[in-house]
């Protein structure tokens, strides 16, 4: 308030009746009624002149904090608070933000997968429930040492952060809608992994991965998002009609939604689960896609063809784990087995960019990030399959990617 009109306030005759509203603009001016003139009348100056003032100075106050203060920059562990009140007190809709959606669907899937595998293994999962400090979580489901499985494991992870610089112009490299010019940014990570190591070398691993990523600008709104996942196979030994159920079940969930997705994203996972310095992919494939975002399709969309594909997991492994478990194998089979899972570390430590994602992310949960990798495995110097043997045959496929469907 500029000085003339502060005096011009103070110097006003106390005649106007009591203001009960102020507007943030308008001070307040008191009416004072004096019994007598003299003294009572100064009196009655003096204390409109100190009343004027005080709300002159309440009022300026009001206004700074109303209007000349910068608001509060919104950042992950306020989204990640909010995020957490939302859970609690209100339902997830199809209104609700897609990084909601997205986590209770995966959390039912968790629950599902778990149990069927339960009803394969005749053993429980261990649950282990996390949290992150600065917002998320996850739940790790673990079975170790099973009748069925060597090693399995289920997890859901959730993360809130902050992006560095380098890792926002790395970003930017498949992601150009990603903001370039801060310092750093905030995102929002999720997803829903799986790893399963059989006991039976006759009987493959499996993986499967979905998930979702969004970037947000300063007030917590979505600045860019994205989906990707996959699901694969790696047997120790093969057998033509599994990988064609397990490639037939994942086109099939393709085929709902586009018909180019299945050839392209199973292209796509023969190039990226590969062993480059062996020139051999780590097993039969499956999909694969990343970077699922607005050039491709609308998250409406893209959401309900990660539903579908996740949806078809069971359908498309059960029935081979069914078929294989219980197959007699040699201890010379056995061998071979730890020898390809030495393969599947050496893609997992070397290759994937989850792994690599994930160990570099502050705070992160390394348990659960080397998850994936099996109880034992075992690196033979110079070792080399017997001529047309079935070790040999798989090693031909592995070299050279077959199409199944």
């Amino acid at each position: 308030m500029a000085r003339r009109q502060i005096c011009q306030l103070a110097l006003a005759r106390p005649r106007l009746p009591i203001q009960t509203s102020p507007s943030p603009s308008q001070c307040l001016r008191r009416k004072f009624v004096s019994q007598t003139h003299g003294q009572g009348t100064r009196r009655a100056r003096g204390l409109a002149i100190a009343g004027a003032g005080a709300a002159c100075i309440a009022c300026a106050a009001y206004t700074v904090a109303t209007v000349g203060t910068p608001k509060k920059r919104f950042d992950a562990r306020s989204l990640a608070e909010l995020d957490e009140r939302t859970k609690r007190e209100q339902a997830i809709t199809g209104e609700s933000p897609m990084r909601l959606r997205m986590e209770k669907f995966i959390r039912a899937q968790q629950r599902e997968i778990v149990a069927a595998l339960e009803q394969v293994d005749g053993t429980r999962f261990r649950e282990d429930s996390w949290t992150r400090p600065n917002g998320g979580g996850g739940l790790s489901c673990v079975l170790q040492e099973g009748n069925v499985f060597e090693k399995a494991g289920v997890n859901i992870s959730v993360v809130y952060g902050t992006l560095p610089k380098a890792a926002i112009a790395k970003m930017r490299e498949n992601h150009k809608s990603v903001d370039s010019d801060v310092e750093a940014l905030d995102f929002y990570a999720l997803g829903l992994s799986l790893v399963l190591h059989p006991r039976n070398p006759m009987a493959p691993t499996v993986h499967l991965n979905y998930r979702y990523f969004e970037t947000m600008r300063p007030d917590g709104s979505s600045q860019a998002w994205w989906f990707g996942g996959g699901s694969d196979l790696t047997p120790s030994y093969l057998f033509d009609e599994d990988a064609v159920h397990f490639h037939g079940t994942l086109k099939a969930a393709c085929d709902k939604h586009d018909k180019d997705y299945y050839p392209r994203f199973k292209r796509w996972c023969d190039e990226y689960f590969s062993n480059k310095h062996r020139g051999e992919s780590r097993g039969v494939g499956g999909i694969f896609f990343d970077d699922l975002d607005a050039d491709v399709a609308d998250p409406e969309n893209t959401f309900a063809f990660i539903q579908d594909c996740l949806k078809s997991f069971l359908p498309s492994y059960l029935p081979i784990i069914e078929r294989r478990k219980d197959m007699p194998f040699t201890e010379k089979e056995k061998e071979w087995q730890q020898v390809r899972r030495g393969r599947y570390v050496e893609f997992n430590l070397v290759h994937d960019r989850g792994t690599s994602f994930g160990l570099n992310v502050p705070g992160s949960r390394v348990e659960s990030i080397l998850m994936s990798l099996p109880l034992t495995a075992s690196w033979r110097y110079m070792y080399e399959p017997e001529p047309k043997s079935r070790e040999q045959r798989l090693v031909e496929v592995l070299k050279n990617p077959k199409e199944w469907v």
